[in-house]
């Protein structure tokens, strides 16, 4: 086994700053992440969890739901210690009951996903091959329109308010995207999630250090079980501690840091109505499912902050079809940094969010940005119609 250690210009630094300077894959120290995720959960850390199972945290749901003035916030302060010092994994066992609609709910899925079917759609995954398993893209939006009092009852859960302000503050939004791995479903490999583990190493390995700390602070990762899940149905492996390691979102393809992985993850079972919720920068995995019959559901979470946002709404199709005569004519003279420089001022950049029942990560894990779609418009020298054309195409599938 290959270990990579730091260089030496990056080895030393200044102890009273955080560094800028971009990471490198060379940096890449299998030594510092084993020591880092060797450590153990003191459970006397945590005075509000219940147990500790393996280095992650158990909370008692009626507990923390009940919990109001300086003791609920003593309590979103040691969540929020928990998720960015610990073991960077909470569970809230029995978070979601009938009082929630949990079974209504498992059974509003199972008809979308019918309905899904019914219709031809075979659901895209970022992780998985298409089919394999039964997802469900942008969950709020089809439950809250088909059974608004059952979105009410469900979302109005206090476990998943609390630990979602703990995190992310008063204004985040969550997102839904319930998955069903059926029996065979194969195990992910180890990776990280929104937004730089959605980018290959490559693209990640373009954003500087402090990007690489502030990006797990914009999202809170959550699973809500809506079926038991024996360890045999696959529940998602977790490496406690991983989300300290800065490197983290370049190291978690290298094939040692997998490894490691492999030999020292931890998989729970959960009960129907378990929530885990965890920082996006833990290396987790969903497991195989080598049941013969369990249909292992859970209602996927992305809770989002709400700072991801420009000051102007600013319709960016309208901008860039505007620009388009004029940035072919800087291509056609040459100016390459001059293209790109617009393009990057003038499009949207970002691939989310989308209707990923329409723009479905199929060949990668997010779907062409506006920028990317430009940019190559240009390079193949689109002209005007078939440009406008693709960029149509794209707003509608940019569109719920």
């Amino acid at each position: 086994m290959t270990l990579r250690s730091a260089s030496p210009a990056t080895a030393v630094r200044d102890t009273d700053r955080s560094r800028a300077n971009r990471i490198t894959e060379a940096e890449c120290d299998l030594e510092e992440f084993v020591a880092l995720t060797q450590r153990a959960t003191d459970l006397t850390d945590y005075p509000h969890a219940d147990s500790t199972d393996r280095g992650v945290l158990f909370y008692d749901s009626a507990s923390v739901a009940s919990a109001t003035g300086e003791v609920r916030e003593a309590l979103a302060d040691e969540l929020a210690d928990a998720l960015l010092n610990g073991p960077g994994i909470v569970v809230f066992s029995g978070a979601f009951d009938e009082r929630h609609g949990l079974t209504e709910m498992t059974t509003l899925f199972g008809e979308i996903i019918a309905d899904q079917k019914a219709s031809g759609t075979v659901g895209g995954d970022h992780f998985a091959k298409p089919g394999a398993n039964d997802r469900i893209w942008n969950g709020v939006q089809k439950v809250a329109l088909r059974s608004p009092e059952l979105f009410a009852r469900y979302y109005a859960n206090d476990v998943l308010a609390l630990v979602s302000e703990a995190w992310l503050g008063p204004m985040y939004q969550v997102t839904s995207q319930p998955n069903v791995v059926n029996p065979g479903g194969t195990a992910q490999n180890p990776h990280r999630d929104y937004h730089l583990g959605f980018m290959s190493t490559s693209t990640a390995a373009r954003f500087r250090a402090h990007t690489h700390r502030v990006s797990p602070a914009l999202t809170l990762q959550g699973a809500i079980a809506h079926v038991d899940m024996p360890i045999e149905s696959g529940p998602t492996m977790y490496l406690p501690f991983s989300q300290l390691y800065e490197a983290g979102y370049l190291a978690f393809n290298l094939p040692e840091f997998r490894a490691h992985f492999e030999k020292n993850y931890v998989q729970l079972p959960l009960r129907a109505g378990d929530a885990v919720f965890f920082n996006p920068a833990l290396f987790h995995a969903a497991g195989q499912n080598t049941s013969a019959d369990i249909k292992r559901m859970a209602n996927l979470l992305q809770v989002s902050s709400a700072f991801g946002r420009a000051m102007d709404a600013v319709d960016r199709s309208a901008v860039v079809r505007a620009l388009y005569p004029t940035l072919l004519r800087l291509a056609e003279h040459g100016d390459t940094n001059a293209v790109r420089n617009v393009i990057a001022s003038s499009a949207e950049g970002y691939a989310f969010p989308t209707n990923l029942d329409i723009d479905q990560p199929i060949t990668g894990l997010t779907g062409e940005t506006q920028a990317e779609l430009v940019a190559r418009a240009i390079a193949g020298r689109f002209d005007v119609d078939r440009f406008e054309r693709e960029l149509a195409e794209l707003d509608a599938r940019h569109t719920a």
